[in-house]
């Protein structure tokens, strides 16, 4: 008769959570698994009070690989079972989502992988045209290379327009290029403003910059559209630097540098003061793009454009409202300038609204805007 621990070999078994006891001579026929790709899922249990379970992540694929085949080696797995961490994150919970063959057991042969979602920070679904972009025709007509290029990415090899600037002031369309640019183009735009790509902890930021270039990469064409960037990418003689910021602003070097080809994928930074950028940031970007407060005739187009969306009738002389309002960007017309004069209207429960209220409202507006302007120069 064998002994005991030549005929017994202990294997996890993930499809019913427990330890089994196998003998050495089934183990030989089983299967070896090839491959398994897992969906981090979470922990089984917490209390309500807690926060979410952490997204895990990977820098390093093959690194990841040993790690789990380390842990998991001799458990049994097929699509749709569960393994759990016992190391760095125990009892967090992996699905199998795929497996080959479909069922056996993990060797150190066995290449275990972290499924790749594309999971951008903000995708917008907004549709919008250059049409819809009052004035800004110098920027509209830079643009077209940006335009040209994300329908015909090959075409351009190493002449690409890989990183573009649009600075101006707030309110003047940035945004809105930004947003026209994909839809004409039907490209996919990530949308985030830099401070958003400052991690909570060490290393979560650079995570936070290589994925989302990995995720515009896997979405080409694509648009990378990084708001505020000033916020982060400060002159370093305005700040002292946090390693945090740092450490964010150095990945996005590396990626606007491009050491990756990111064939279809186009940078823009946008920014209200490029002049205090960091040079070594403002540097990466070969085109700047400004946009500029819309000029007189542009304002009355802008006050006739957004005057026909109220749901109110509104009686307003265009031109005469438009020599006012000079140094008023398209969002202020819209934000600060119809939308307020619209929610007096609903709270005063007016059917229309009316000249008068037109210049009582534009009067408190201009006195509020030159206030504001008049403490600036005092900060």
């Amino acid at each position: 008769m064998k002994h005991k621990k030549d005929v017994v070999d202990i294997v996890n078994d993930s499809r019913i959570g427990e330890t089994v006891s196998v003998d050495k001579n089934t183990v030989g026929s089983l299967p070896v698994v090839k491959r398994v790709v897992l969906r981090p899922v979470g922990y089984p249990l917490r209390t309500v009070d807690e926060g979410k379970s952490p997204e895990i992540t990977t820098d390093d694929a093959e690194l990841f690989s040993a790690y789990a085949t380390d842990q998991w080696n001799g458990t049994l797995v097929k699509k749709n079972s569960f393994l759990f961490d016992q190391y760095i994150y125990p009892d967090f919970a992996f699905k199998v989502v795929s497996c080959t063959p479909k069922e056996g057991h993990i060797t150190y042969k066995t290449k275990i992988m972290l499924e790749k979602i594309v999971k951008p920070l903000s995708v917008s679904k907004v549709k919008v045209s250059a049409e819809d972009i009052i004035g800004q025709t110098k920027a509209k007509e830079k643009c077209l290379i940006i335009k040209k290029y994300l329908l015909e990415p090959a075409k351009f090899g190493e002449w690409a327009p890989k990183n573009v600037l649009f600075y101006g002031p707030p309110g003047t369309g940035k945004t809105m290029m930004a947003l026209a640019l994909a839809n004409e183009t039907q490209a996919a735009i990530f949308l985030s403003k830099a401070t958003d790509l400052i991690g909570a902890h060490v290393g979560g930021g650079a995570r936070r910059i290589h994925q989302l270039f990995e995720n515009a990469v896997n979405c080409a064409p694509s648009i990378i559209f990084i708001d505020e960037l000033d916020a982060i990418g400060l002159d370093r003689r305005f700040q002292s630097i946090r390693g945090d910021v740092s450490e964010v602003v150095n990945s996005l070097l590396s990626e606007l540098d491009g050491l990756n080809p990111n064939l279809g994928v186009v940078t823009i930074g946008a920014t209200n003061a490029p002049e205090i950028l960091d040079p070594a940031l403002r540097s990466r970007f070969e085109e700047e793009i400004e946009f500029t407060l819309p000029n007189r005739e542009e304002r009355v187009k802008l006050i006739e454009l957004y005057a026909k969306r109220l749901p109110y009738r509104i009686e307003i002389d265009s031109d005469k409202i438009a020599d006012m309002l000079e140094g008023f960007s398209g969002r202020d017309i819209k934000e600060k300038f119809l939308k307020a004069l619209l929610h007096k209207a609903i709270i005063s429960s007016r059917s229309i609204i009316d000249s008068q209220m037109v210049m009582e409202h534009l009067k408190s507006v201009i006195s509020f805007k030159n206030e504001r302007k008049v403490k600036q120069l005092y900060m």
